[in-house]
């Protein structure tokens, strides 16, 4: 049995079986990372050792019947910007280079306890502040579909692990699209859940407002697996803005029917691309536009209702997002001085010039410009023509999604504007990374849930995506529909 081509869902069941072990499902994957991580850098921590003693204890719960979950003994990764207790939790920068948690974040603890095995913490965005996964303090990570383009980020280390065969699945955040973006650009599965679906503790806060944890796995059976595991709980003092919401039965989504339902397209998201990058009017690239709009004559053909409308406001959603997003960091980051914990600059004279240098050294370039934009958009004189302003066009946005969802059941357009990027093409252009978000941002804004999944590739075989946001809630709406279309396209790629 090719243990690695298995899905998460498949191995558990291969697991409970008694087929394989988890054991053995484990030192397959450190095979294949000892293998492929010198290439593709997905991982910051790897630890063997602990992973393997784990999974032999998970083992012998199985068979003793203490874990009979869909994901028993099923190796996994963390981003590490979830806190793991014991285990360096870095968020891929050098300000936190030697910071250990004393605790564990609610994800990854609803995660364990459903007996999957973690393998180690994987690279990412430094303080998930990038589309690429180039600004970690340990170097990029690399697109196992081509190893010279980019992975997509922040949580481009989970999306590689998962593409590259390093792990089942893996845990993400997306504070404006930083799953689904990888997920296309690495050609495998990825949701952001409505706001407050997931407990946020023990996520290293960048936008508190935005920020949401969710899988990447290779299937949407998956997906829908995880998401009920990570959804689990009643509500907790230590998270305000997690819901414990009860009806969480996600994979009763997981039936092929979308006879009747109604898919809108928006034109902004799919018009030809007229050279021009001013805020996103351009449009996809003409093979992500042709991919994209295949994948919505597949849904048509299996009876879904398809049409086109205008929704509006998506030109101000990127400028609106890096105004609230960036206030947002600029606070969170504030703690991170030298003082509590991480990184001291040694050498500096005072209190003011230490904070100064540990702060001008451990953090990089992209997050001192999100840090000082934040700043500026909050200081005193500029509150109200920025930050405001970009509140109120937030609450536009969301209107305007609600008014859509009174008239199509989910809507459908590309996860990113174009395939995966040269490693390197993004870093001395900001604004060109900051619009490869343009498509995914709006579900953060709204607190909507959105998956992408794989809908072909361009001439470059490189992957492309196709995201469906849902309403508020409707993540089991939003499943079905993307299963319904993983199966007819499984089914056309094999001519069954």
């Amino acid at each position: 049995m090719d243990l690695l081509s298995l899905s998460a869902t498949e191995l558990g069941r291969a697991i409970r079986e008694g087929r394989t072990t988890a054991v053995e499902a484990m030192e397959a994957v450190f095979d294949r990372i000892k293998e492929a991580e010198p290439l593709y850098n997905c991982y910051v921590t790897v630890r063997r050792e602990e992973a393997l003693e784990k999974a032999r204890e998970v083992q012998a719960k199985i068979r003793g019947g203490e874990l009979a979950g869909p994901l028993a003994g099923v190796p996994m990764a963390v981003k590490d910007n979830l806190c793991t207790e014991g285990i360096a939790t870095t968020c891929a920068s050098r300000i936190l280079e030697n910071f250990v948690p004393v605790y564990s974040a609610e994800a990854v603890r609803n995660m364990e306890a459903a007996g999957a095995v973690l393998i180690g913490k994987t690279n990412m965005d430094e303080f998930a502040m990038g589309s690429t996964t180039e600004t970690s303090a340990y170097g990029p990570t690399r697109n196992p579909r081509n190893p010279e383009h980019v992975p997509g980020g922040s949580s481009g280390g989970s999306a590689a692990a998962v593409a590259a065969g390093e792990c089942f699945f893996a845990l993400g955040s997306d504070t404006g699209g930083s799953v689904r973006q990888p997920a296309s650009h690495c050609g495998v599965v990825g949701m952001k859940p409505t706001y407050g679906t997931v407990s946020r503790y023990g996520l290293v806060a960048y936008g508190s407002s935005l920020d949401q944890v969710g899988p990447l796995c290779k299937t949407v059976e998956d997906c829908a697996v995880i998401l009920e595991l990570l959804a689990m709980g009643s509500g907790t003092v230590r998270d305000s803005t997690f819901l414990g919401r009860k009806n969480i039965d996600f994979t009763s989504g997981l039936t092929e029917d979308v006879k009747g339902m109604r898919i809108g397209i928006p034109n902004e998201y799919i018009r030809p691309d007229n050279g021009t990058e001013d805020w996103g009017r351009g449009g996809p690239d003409p093979e992500v536009r042709h991919a994209v709009l295949k994948a919505a004559e597949l849904l048509r053909k299996k009876g879904a209702i398809v049409e086109q409308f205008d929704l509006g406001l998506a030109e101000y959603a990127i400028p609106a997002y890096y105004t609230i997003a960036s206030a947002e960091a600029s606070s969170n980051l504030e703690r991170f001085d030298g003082i509590k914990y991480g990184f001291r600059a040694g050498d500096a004279e005072d209190l003011h010039s230490m904070y100064r240098e540990t702060r001008s050294r451990g953090f990089g370039a992209e997050v001192r410009r999100r840090i000082m934009l934040g700043c500026f958009v909050l200081s005193s004189g500029y509150y109200d023509a920025y930050y405001l302003k970009a509140l109120r066009v937030k609450a536009l946005i969301k209107k305007s999604f609600t008014e859509a969802f009174a008239e199509y059941d989910c809507i459908l357009g590309p996860t990113a504007p174009s395939t995966a990027p040269v490693l390197g093409e993004s870093l001395g252009d900001p604004i060109k990374m900051y619009l490869g978000d343009i498509y995914t941002i709006s579900a953060n804004l709204a607190g909507l849930p959105a998956i992408s999944i794989p809908c072909g590739t361009d001439g470059k075989g490189l992957p492309v995506g196709l995201q469906l946001t849902g309403d508020c809630y409707q993540e089991k709406k939003l499943l079905q529909i993307a299963y319904t279309y993983e199966q007819a396209r499984n089914r056309c790629e094999t001519g069954d």
